[in-house]
């Protein structure tokens, strides 16, 4: 054991991933005194802009988005306490097929090598006890998180670490409800086409292949609050429109698949320090 602090590391594709998935890993492990590290691989620009114009429509200007959020990635690092934020600030690829997968300077056309190597500069400087990532297919297919994923990867195997590392998931169990739960809060949404249904079926992981269970149901409240942050993506996030008390009831654990450990810590675990203090 050393003096310096444990340290989790989070690596996310987009200001506000950081909150939907972990927001409640880095509220928690910040208040027990852990260092939190987020890193953000975009900068943003293929979000909505003021009054919800889209990309791509007139009026739309993704420098001033980006700004825009850079500023409610802060203010949500604020909320969640998180001890520092890096940014890699590569060009937004917006969502799969979208003509900004093929700009110059998009993540998705960064050789995984480029970012890596930045990536793995960030590993060696903080040094994470613990690292959390998206798997290989972003967790839902978005070209940013399974480039997250990939420099993520690569950046392991560039240093010496040897950290705990997990991705996100869900468990499987949840998913039907949670699609309950979207009908529930927004009456109009039709019912998915059967392409859709499948795809949506394939998120996440049976219960029995989820490695880790951590309870944060008392940080809930910070991680809506962090959510809320970015309130010029609001239409986006569903989350928002279920207000704190049946947030905090639905979204009080945060599952992860572990998937390079030195520690020998047995799972499932409910903590994703387990083994190391």
């Amino acid at each position: 054991m050393t003096d310096r602090p444990l340290t989790l590391m989070a690596v996310h594709a987009h200001p506000d991933d950081e909150a939907t998935g972990t927001g409640g890993v880095l509220a928690r492990y910040a208040a027990e005194g852990i260092r939190t590290v987020l890193v953000t691989c975009t900068d943003g620009g293929c979000g909505d802009g003021p009054g919800g114009v889209k990309p791509g429509d007139p009026g739309h200007d993704p420098a001033a988005v980006a700004l825009m959020r850079r500023q409610e990635l802060e203010a949500s690092c604020d909320v969640l306490k998180i001890s520092d934020l890096e940014m890699l600030d590569y060009a937004d690829s917006g969502m799969m097929g979208w003509p900004s997968n093929d700009a110059p300077g998009s993540f998705w056309q960064t050789p995984v090598e480029e970012g890596a190597a930045r990536l793995a500069e960030l590993m060696r400087h903080y040094r994470p006890d613990v690292v959390v990532t998206y798997d290989e297919n972003g967790f839902y297919g978005h070209p940013d998180h399974i480039q997250a994923h990939r420099i993520t990867m690569a950046a392991l195997e560039m240093t010496a670490l040897t950290p705990k590392v997990y991705w996100t998931t869900v468990p499987r169990s949840g998913m039907q409800r949670f699609g309950e739960i979207m009908r529930e809060f927004g009456q109009d949404m039709p019912e998915p086409d059967p392409a859709e249904a499948a795809a949506l079926a394939e998120i996440g992981l049976p219960d029995d292949e989820i490695t880790t269970w951590v309870d944060t149901t008392a940080f809930s409240d910070q991680k809506f609050d962090a959510l809320a942050a970015h309130a010029s993506q609001g239409e986006n996030i569903f989350f928002l429109k279920m207000g704190k008390e049946r947030f905090g009831e639905l979204m009080g654990t945060e599952t992860f698949v572990r998937v390079q450990d030195a520690t020998g810590a047995a799972v499932p675990e409910n903590d994703l320090f387990a083994g190391l203090r």
